[in-house]
């Protein structure tokens, strides 16, 4: 392996008081927290959607996925856009730290005790000085059961109205 393939690239951010990150790979575009629409009939977790390059994309509040407090202070924000193929989902986060390059040796497995539908999501921990880092993989932030029900509450012309533009036709 050259050094380019043993590096990893990570955007670090955070939510309440803990740090987390995503491969920057995944990582198309950070966005303010804005331009959200709900949707009725979406999990609890899920903030609604935003039309993204013409796309609607999901978004999911990662407080409310990881069970935490909600943001108090109203505003602010950062939406991260990840993308995989032609999918696409986003993620509220309450902000963006930096990007850092580590060795795949500080990756560390995730912890047994984690279990439960967020045990999917999670990639490894990495230190970052005196705190530790939990990586994600943003593309199992939704199981496919979930991603299949999210289609079914997705309506894009609505979407397209509420911004302004006329649907296709």
């Amino acid at each position: 392996m050259n050094t380019n393939e043993q590096v990893l690239r990570l955007v670090t951010f955070g939510v309440g008081n803990a740090s987390y990150a995503a491969d920057i790979a995944c990582v198309e575009r950070v966005l303010r927290h804005e331009g959200v629409h709900a949707i009725p009939g979406m999990p609890s977790w899920m903030e609604g959607v935003i039309a993204y390059q013409g796309r609607v994309v999901p978004v999911v509040d990662l407080r409310r996925r990881f069970g935490l407090a909600e943001r108090s202070g109203g505003a602010g924000g950062r939406l991260l856009v990840f993308t995989w193929g032609d999918d696409a989902i986003a993620a509220a986060v309450d902000r963006v730290v930096d990007v850092r390059t580590i060795a795949p040796g500080e990756l560390a497995p995730p912890p047994r005790l984690a279990s439960g539908p967020s045990a999917a999501f999670l990639r490894g921990m990495v230190r970052q000085g005196e705190a530790m880092v939990v990586v994600l993989d943003p593309m199992r932030l939704l199981s496919d059961e979930e991603q299949a029900s999210l289609h079914d509450c997705i309506d894009a012309p609505a979407i397209e109205a509420a911004d302004g533009r006329a649907p296709d036709a």
